[in-house]
């Protein structure tokens, strides 16, 4: 299957879930009506033509399973030159949100060495603008650093791979000068996406003995520390480490945080509110192993670590400005939020 279908059966899925928030074969059979005349307007002899769920839900409403009929009309912003946005929008107060958030993936093997090792990164926005504005964002981008002449020591820059954008931001101005500009929809929306294939230093180490005592017990140490900036603090991290599938009697001693014992998943989560970076814990657990041992056909699972730490990047991006142009003049608030998240974090064990 081409990338351009799986593209367009990604947008289908997206719009029929705010339709019918669970897309099932279920819900489809329910609301047949309006999932055809969904399809009639996303696309048009095969190409796609409407697929903003916003403006969609404009002229194609529902109540209950069966679609509302009312006059036909089109509405202004299908035939306006920017369809993802409705005219005449007015907010008591002009802000906009924006979130750059950061997941990590991360494989380290038995030994120590990191295997796979990127980041995945997206800019979301929430918009509440009056009008019809023209932002502009600017970001420490190396290639833009370089054609201005602002590369150098003083001005760290990143350099981004795999960029995405929405289909609001003017991809010709952004090849020419690596300006990201762009008239945005209402409310929440995905601005870009990127990847950066890097050596990223583990955010939170995890070392482990495992020792198992044939027909008796088995004994786990684990080891965490924070790798990280000590003014920042990791939250809601959470230690997954794998145990014998016949392993019983749990014991646990936490030098901060609590353990318990998930025998559905053959796991203990370690968990700890907050982790400031630098520190480091210690967590020992104890189990029962029966006389007659189970053979483990397969090898041991990796240990888990999820966490998320704000006010934080790990590629060390920033939002450098965000220009807010609109023909009323009118002044409006940006505020940027970082997050720093695990994304598929894992540390096999000997």
């Amino acid at each position: 299957m081409s990338a351009s279908a799986v593209f367009i059966l990604d947008i289908k899925g997206k719009v029929f879930c705010e339709y019918f928030k669970e897309l099932e074969e279920e819900s489809i059979r329910d609301n047949f009506v309006i999932v055809y005349e969904l399809l009639d307007e996303l696309m048009d002899f095969g190409f796609p033509q409407t697929t903003d769920s916003k403006i969609l839900q404009e002229y194609i409403t529902q109540q209950g399973n069966k679609l509302e009929t009312g006059k036909s009309r089109v509405p202004p912003t299908v035939t306006n030159a920017v369809s993802w946005r409705s005219e005449g929008l007015k907010y008591k107060k002009n802000e906009v949100f924006i979130d750059v958030i950061e997941s990590v993936n991360l494989l380290v093997n038995a030994n120590g060495s990191v295997l796979l090792s990127e980041i995945v990164g997206s800019i979301k926005l929430k918009v509440f603008l009056s009008g019809m504005p023209e932002l502009r964002l600017g970001l420490n981008d190396r290639v833009l650093f370089e054609l201005t002449g602002l590369s150098g020591s003083k001005n760290k820059s990143v350099e981004l791979e795999d960029v995405k954008f929405h289909q609001c931001v003017r991809l010709s101005r952004f090849d020419n000068d690596r300006t990201i500009s762009f008239i945005p929809p209402d409310g929440d929306f995905e601005l870009m996406s990127y990847r950066l294939s890097t050596q990223v230093k583990p955010l939170i180490w995890i070392e482990s003995i495992i020792e198992k005592f044939s027909h008796s017990r088995v004994e786990i140490m684990v080891k965490a520390k924070g790798q990280f900036k000590k003014q920042s603090v990791a939250n809601g991290v959470e230690i997954s480490v794998p145990v014998p599938s016949d392993a019983d009697s749990p014991r646990f001693k936490t030098s901060v945080g609590s353990a318990k014992y998930v025998p559905e998943k053959n796991v203990v989560i370690w968990s700890i509110k907050s982790f400031p970076g630098g520190k480091e814990y210690l967590m020992r657990a104890h189990f029962g192993l029966p006389s007659v041992e189970k053979e483990e056909v397969d090898g041991r699972p990796p240990i888990g670590v999820k966490f998320e730490i704000p006010y934080f990047t790990v590629s060390g991006i920033q939002v450098r400005y965000m220009k807010i142009i609109e023909k009323s003049g009118y002044q409006a608030l940006p505020w940027v939020r970082y997050i720093t998240q695990s994304g598929d974090y894992q540390l096999r064990t000997s």
